[in-house]
């Protein structure tokens, strides 16, 4: 059996899909932080069979719950505070998200205007379906758990 030491501060994201836990790696940015990550790839798991998690040794703060929310909302992140889970922090699908995705629309305004700011809204919940706030194009990509 594999065993990664504890973290004294920091985050753990658990319940990732199997596989995908590079990609998140990328998206949250955290190959841009200055903290040490341990990337678990293929656990076992009652619940899913396989997982993925990431243990993250830095500030909870430097974490953007909202990109998280939209690449999975089912992932759980515990928060770490000398070396215990202090806090289980509820991801949920956020209502706007701005810079994660680009709209695909050719005659969208942000085709145009280079450095406008990408937004697409939650229009559907329940199906999790997002739109361009300018044009109303359907985001059509799939960053969350298939």
């Amino acid at each position: 059996m594999l065993n990664v030491g504890k973290i004294e501060e920091g985050f753990v994201l658990d319940h990732i899909v199997a596989g995908q836990s590079m990609s998140i790696y990328h998206d949250l940015k955290l190959d841009r932080l200055d903290c040490t990550v341990a990337i678990i790839k293929n656990a076992r798991s009652n619940k899913m069979g396989k997982k993925d998690i990431l243990k993250v040794e830095c500030d909870i703060d430097k974490l953007d719950l909202d990109i998280l929310g939209f690449i999975d909302h089912n992932i759980t992140v515990n928060v770490i505070k000398d070396g215990v889970i202090v806090e289980k922090k509820i991801l949920v699908l956020p209502k706007e998200i701005r810079n994660v995705i680009k709209c695909k629309n050719p005659r969208c305004i942000t085709s145009i205007e280079q450095e406008l700011t990408h937004i697409f809204v939650l229009t559907d919940p329940e199906k999790e379906i997002y739109r361009c706030k300018y044009c109303e194009e359907m985001y059509s990509g799939h960053m969350r758990r298939k």
